[in-house]
Formats: C-alpha cells, sequence, structure tokens
C-alpha cells in the first residue's frame, strides 16, 4: 500500500499560480500511475489530469487543457500539478491518487480505478 499527501493548497486569485504536489508516505511512487482529481460540494469527483508510471503518457481534462501540467519529479518522489491561470470555476479539494496499472503507459481517468488516494488540499479561487 502507499499512502499520500497533498500540500501546495491556498487561497489566490483568479488568474493566479498555484503548484501542487503529491509525495508518498514511506515508498516511491515509480510502479504506479497518478491522477489528479477535485471535489466541490454538491459535486461528483471530477478527473483533472492523469500520468502514467514513467510520465511518457499524460491526460487532462478539457476544462484545464492548455492551464495545467502534470509532471513527475523523481529526484523529490513526487508528482505535482502546475496550475496555471487559476478561475473561480477551479475552485475544489484536489486529490491525488494511484495505481499500479498493468501497463506502464495506462493514463485513466475513472475515479473507481485508483486505490490509493490522499486526503486532499483545498484551492480557493477569489478575488
Amino acid at each position: 500500500q502507499v499512502q499520500l499527501v497533498e500540500s501546495g493548497g491556498g487561497l489566490v486569485q483568479p488568474g493566479g499560480s498555484l503548484r501542487l504536489s503529491c509525495a508518498p508516505s514511506g515508498r516511491t511512487l515509480d510502479n504506479y500511475g497518478m491522477g489528479w482529481f477535485r471535489q466541490s460540494p454538491g459535486k461528483e469527483r471530477e478527473f483533472v489530469a492523469g500520468i502514467s508510471w514513467r510520465g511518457s503518457s499524460t491526460s487532462y481534462a478539457d476544462s484545464v487543457k492548455g492551464r495545467f501540467t502534470i509532471s513527475r519529479d523523481n529526484a523529490k518522489n513526487t508528482v505535482d500539478l502546475q496550475m496555471n491561470n487559476l478561475k473561480p470555476e477551479d475552485t475544489a479539494v484536489y486529490l491525488c491518487a494511484a495505481e499500479t496499472f498493468p501497463r506502464r503507459d495506462i493514463v485513466s481517468s475513472d475515479f473507481g480505478q485508483y486505490r490509493y488516494w490522499g486526503q486532499g488540499t483545498q484551492v480557493t479561487v477569489s478575488s
């Protein structure tokens, strides 16, 4: 099992940027496909971005394409989400997820396919 901890959330004005990080507790993320999801009150959990085992494949929700970038930092053993040009509708709790997919190039946008989740970090975009 892997325990995940998110960090980097906060309050930012529209148009601003934040960088979220997801770090494991006690082990490496090398063999895990990773995803970032978000959830707002009264809404379903929504896929934001995903990255494959080795970082060769990525996927983004249409709502964040061109603004968000997911990446793996092997030196820090983290998976990061760089969020630029933030909008009020990006306000949510952001959660990272991990899974050992059978192929290293798999990126999944289905939250039901991930077994391991962090507790989330709040992102609020407001003036």
